[in-house]
């Protein structure tokens, strides 16, 4: 019995042991109008994650103009916005997921806020971002820039139109930073460049359709297989709006073609 009860202890103080030494993780994040709060919500709820919202002290609740010529005023005069105060006191915390919306290729001016006021010195932060079309590489790299002592882990991004995307997607994304338990069966490496076909440059076109922030024309395309179909990486260049012919800058876009879907781009890096 004596040994029975002292295996038993063994076993109680081990899982204690486990528990403690589990990271504490927050998920802190700014919404505008509740799209990146979706995805918030989606991460907290599969890590059982604190959760706390950034709130501006004069909302962003203007007309879309209206938040366009606040946001690039802030941006480009460095103005941090004042935020209310927050709950979470971020030095109980481990990892820190930090969302936000891409406005004008980084992260919203609210977050600029928090990264020049509060401690991530020691943390593992993850990015997390929605946007029009992309912006998760600026973004994290300018997250990089202002947090030299933290520890940036690769994020995740995803565009407004594909949030129902988004559950299946983090997931995996959680799964393949070790934040959940399971294995995913890593992606193959994109084929070698090529010129691209004009069937690949009708599934460029479709993917892109009438999206207004890309006109280019793609000139050359990576692949790979994907569960369900193709993804395409193009090398594509900015088309002239002025009746021009000299294209302009380079842009990486990456499309998905899943069986019995029409194509659609997931993001644009410039």
């Amino acid at each position: 019995m004596k040994r029975i009860l002292f295996l038993a202890l063994t076993l109680l103080l081990a899982l204690a042991c486990n528990r403690s030494q589990s990271p504490k993780v927050l998920v802190l994040y700014y919404s505008q109008g509740g799209t990146t709060e979706k995805v918030a919500l989606a991460i907290q709820a599969a890590l059982g994650a604190d959760i706390e919202a950034i709130v501006p002290v004069e909302p962003y609740d203007g007309d879309f103009q209206a938040t366009v010529e606040r946001g690039r005023k802030e941006l480009q005069e460095g103005i941090l916005p004042e935020l209310q105060p927050m709950k979470a006191d971020l030095s109980a915390y481990d990892v820190i997921f930090l969302g936000y919306p891409v406005w004008f290729g980084t992260y919203a001016q609210p977050i600029a806020t928090v990264l020049a006021t509060q401690d991530f010195k020691g943390k593992k932060v993850v990015p997390f971002c929605t946007f029009g079309s992309g912006g998760l590489e600026s973004s994290v790299k300018n997250i990089q820039e202002k947090l030299p002592d933290a520890e940036i882990l690769p994020g995740y991004g995803v565009r407004q139109a594909r949030l129902k995307a988004a559950p299946a997607e983090v997931e995996r994304f959680l799964m393949n930073g070790g934040f959940l338990p399971g294995e995913v069966a890593k992606l193959p490496d994109f084929s070698g460049t090529r010129t691209v076909t004009d069937n690949e440059a009708a599934i460029f076109d479709a993917a892109v359709g009438d999206y207004p922030m890309i006109h280019a024309k793609p000139v050359e395309v990576a692949s790979r297989p994907v569960p369900d179909g193709t993804e395409y990486l193009f090398t594509a260049r900015d088309l002239p709006r002025d009746g021009g012919e000299t294209l302009g800058n380079e842009l990486k876009v990456y499309v998905l073609a899943e069986e019995g879907q029409d194509p659609v781009f997931t993001q644009v890096v410039r």
